[in-house]
């Protein structure tokens, strides 16, 4: 009889290794190091979120690969200790709870195929969007992905996939409650008992809630809500804040780093986001236009400017701003990574939103190293805290040209933002994300526990 081949497991050092046995018998493991395929190190400039990305929403979307905690597969405990310990039973555990262990397998005739509650996340944005809301979801997807059986959808029921309804139905989340309202209804009606979770975006906390009944009426058929800055509860009604829960949304870090700062150095600034009125790329435009000769062909400010141009005439505008101001410039729609490194080389991201439920380029400068000059709203203020000097009041044109002047003239309070912003980093970890996630959704079921009695 054979005893396991060949196990992933963590080394002495903490690394992850290849543990080989032959037989049954209680030697100890060859060790050989071994690196994750895939995984980002922590501290480097570049990380390679692409290839990352599309490996494991293959597995998300298709739902093939599973993952548990060791103490949860049903007749593994105790043969796996005989074989190799209460050491190598930790290693296991430690590699599942992080993600690294993903293989429906664990040994030979080991089946791990156990039963996870599934996950459908609702996003009406998907990858050709390439805007904030698809990169919540991927990245939720990603983060829960060891612990549910995920699958990103862009309204449920799927129009091209009949529902199991002899499983249960797991869970919902869904982000945008008013874009997604037609799901969430659906779920609801379904589903009277499951647990659902609705993700509130900017437009949702300040616009459609006050006025759209769709919106008003996911608020009331979630068990949980969740917003995504430190301000976010604040605009719901008294009534639901007992059920609404703060994510802050993470990115990797990357290495900060130095930027020209000498004599006659130019400041370079960069924004980025779609061209459309919620984003107020005219007020960019206008400070820009104050700053004048400093924006010129010799001037000492440079301005570029990332995004599609969702409004047609906002994109006019910038091109003919490109034509009138050198040192400004409209670069159009970039990847995600292309957009990352322009923030990470920037001397200053420039964010002049008038409706933001939790910006992805703020945090993703802030974990950059890079400071940030922000308007004065909710959205902006819940991610960089109360007390950050970067602000402007939202709208004015004129207080954004100071700023983006006092960062070229006086180093020191920009390297002040940049020590400010940096303090609020440890907030944007993806860790501390996936662990607010999680325990979103299991306040969900255990609200929907208590409560069900009530619901049938």
């Amino acid at each position: 009889m054979g005893g396991i081949e060949e196990l992933v497991g963590l080394g002495g050092s903490g690394g992850p290794q290849r543990l080989r046995w032959i037989g049954l018998g209680p030697q100890a493991p060859e060790r050989v190091p071994l690196q994750p395929a895939g995984l980002e190190p922590p501290d480097v400039p570049q990380l390679p979120d692409r290839r990352v990305e599309r490996r494991v929403l293959r597995h998300v979307q298709r739902g093939q690969r599973r993952s548990e905690g060791l103490e949860q597969l049903p007749g593994i405990d105790a043969r796996l200790a005989q074989r190799v310990g209460q050491p190598g039973r930790r290693a296991l555990s430690g590699l599942i709870s992080r993600g690294w262990i993903t293989t429906g397998f664990i040994g030979a005739g080991y089946a791990a195929h156990m039963h996870r509650d599934s996950l459908v996340i609702v996003t009406p944005a998907l990858a050709d969007a390439n805007n904030g809301n698809w990169q919540t979801a991927r990245r939720w997807a990603r983060l829960l992905a060891p612990a549910y059986r995920v699958r990103l959808v862009a309204q449920w029921p799927e129009a091209s996939a009949d529902e199991d309804t002899s499983q249960t139905p797991g869970l919902m989340l869904a982000l945008h409650a008013r874009r997604s309202a037609a799901s969430i209804a659906a779920w609801r009606a379904a589903h009277p008992s499951a647990p659902l979770v609705v993700a509130l975006t900017g437009t949702d906390l300040y616009r459609d809630i006050d006025t759209d009944a769709s919106a008003q009426r996911s608020l009331e058929l979630a068990d949980a809500l969740i917003v995504l800055n430190q301000l976010g509860a604040q605009r719901l009604p008294p009534a639901l804040r007992a059920k609404c829960h703060l994510v802050l949304q993470s990115c990797s870090h990357r290495q900060t780093l130095v930027k020209p700062d000498g004599p006659g150095s130019r400041l370079r600034a960069v924004m980025v986001g779609h061209l459309r009125a919620e984003k107020d790329p005219r007020t960019l435009f206008d400070a820009v236009r104050h700053l004048g000769p400093r924006v010129g062909r010799v001037g000492d400010l440079r301005v570029d400017h990332l995004g599609r141009a969702l409004d047609p005439a906002l994109g006019e505008a910038a091109q003919a701003l490109a034509a009138q101001c050198p040192g400004y410039r409209w670069l159009g729609g970039q990847t995600h990574e292309q957009a990352r490194r322009r923030i990470q080389a920037a001397h200053v991201l420039v964010h002049t939103s008038r409706m933001e439920g939790g910006a992805h380029v703020v945090m993703e400068a802030v974990r950059s190293g890079t400071p940030v000059i922000a308007s004065h709203i909710d959205g902006n203020v819940g991610l960089l805290g109360v007390d950050y000097p970067g602000y402007f009041p939202p709208g004015d044109a004129t207080a954004l040209a100071r700023l983006l002047e006092r960062a070229q003239d006086d180093r020191g309070w920009l390297h002040t933002l940049a020590s400010t912003a940096a303090l609020r980093s440890p907030l944007f970890a993806p860790e501390a994300e996936r662990q607010a996630l999680m325990n979103v959704l299991a306040g969900a079921q255990t609200r929907v526990q208590n409560t069900a009695p009530a619901r049938s």
